[in-house]
């Protein structure tokens, strides 16, 4: 049997628990076993919570460690690019949460990085993994909806205050780097098409900072869509409604299924598919396909290459609302 392999993870960021050390502690082909954090205290608390065995004292440190086979970088979006090709040029693989880079030349750097290395590199856009995604592909790709016409997808969530690092435009902030980036995501991926952005209409807060920022495209085909993304009202939403000539394809809540989902396929006004499916969680489906990416060499469908395709479509959107693309 393969030894376990062992994982870094940069900082000790507020996701790091249910995108890493929880999903690993049920999966015997991996082990978290070092972390640093700005503050070397924070970092201690958090190995002693997760029982990770070493604790360093910077995020280079960890990267340097010869024992490791994988870095987690959940550091703000600003470091994605610094630490990632830190760790690709140091012989690790990579998990990068998302947004991946703070635009798509950094993507395109990174990616290039990825290459020449041969490491597994991808963004952790984790829902992509799970079965309500799957079966969500499986029912567009069947054709049952006949032609395609209008993709409708959101995620909205409450504000956060004014010192969250999303509200900061250098470390990468706003609604669509953070929230955004999801519906975004969606409508590429059950596509499998990439879509043109035809205008965006954004909400601003601080200079730069997009509360929300609703988005219109259009594919080659003819299909157009609309995505929102907005981290200014207080109430969940998170949804894909796909609409084709034959009928509607509604899903609730691919970002985190765990947490309650509904798949529902209407075909010519009779309601065909209607039912919840696991609660297992997305980040466990998106650890295991990492592992076997790295152990295997399957090709997974967020990586690095897909990224670029990803930001660009992010720095469009920035563009067409009159924002700057972060990191220029």
């Amino acid at each position: 049997m393969a030894q376990p392999l062992r994982i870094g993870t940069l900082g000790a960021a507020m996701i790091t628990p249910g995108a890493l050390t929880d999903p690993a502690s049920k999966n015997d082909d991996v082990v978290v076993a070092a972390v640093a954090a700005r503050d070397r205290s924070r970092a201690e608390k958090f190995a002693s919570q997760h029982g990770i065995e070493t604790v360093y004292d910077s995020y280079d440190d960890v990267i340097a460690d010869s024992s490791l086979d994988v870095i987690y970088n959940p550091l703000p979006i600003s470091h994605h690019k610094e630490y990632s090709i830190k760790a690709l040029r140091a012989g690790k693989h990579v998990l990068c949460e998302k947004s991946f880079s703070l635009n798509a030349a950094e993507a395109r750097e990174m990616a290039a990085v990825g290459d020449e290395t041969g490491l597994v590199l991808i963004e952790a856009f984790h829902y992509r993994y799970h079965p309500v995604f799957q079966k969500a592909l499986e029912i567009v790709d069947s054709g049952v909806l006949g032609e395609l016409q209008h993709i409708e997808a959101q995620f909205i969530v409450g504000t956060p205050n004014r010192e969250n690092i999303r509200m900061i435009y250098e470390t990468g902030g706003g609604a669509t780097m953070d929230m955004g980036c999801y519906p975004i995501s969606w409508i590429r991926h059950i596509t499998r098409r990439e879509p043109t952005v035809t205008s965006a209409t954004a909400e601003e807060g601080d200079p730069q900072i997009d509360l929300s920022l609703q988005v219109e495209y259009e594919f080659e085909d003819g299909v157009t869509a609309r995505t929102t993304g907005a981290m200014n009202q207080r109430r969940f939403v998170s949804d894909m409604t796909v609409t084709g000539s034959r009928g509607e394809l509604f899903v609730r809540n691919p970002l985190v299924p765990q947490h309650g989902n509904q798949v529902t396929l209407t075909v010519d006004g009779e309601t065909k598919f209607d039912e919840e499916l696991t609660r297992r969680p997305t980040y466990e489906y998106q650890l295991e396909a990492f592992v076997d990416a790295v152990r295997n060499g399957t090709s997974l469908p967020t990586d690095a290459h897909d990224a670029i395709k990803q930001m660009e479509v992010i720095d469009a959107a920035y563009t067409a609302a009159g924002l700057k693309p972060r990191g220029t």
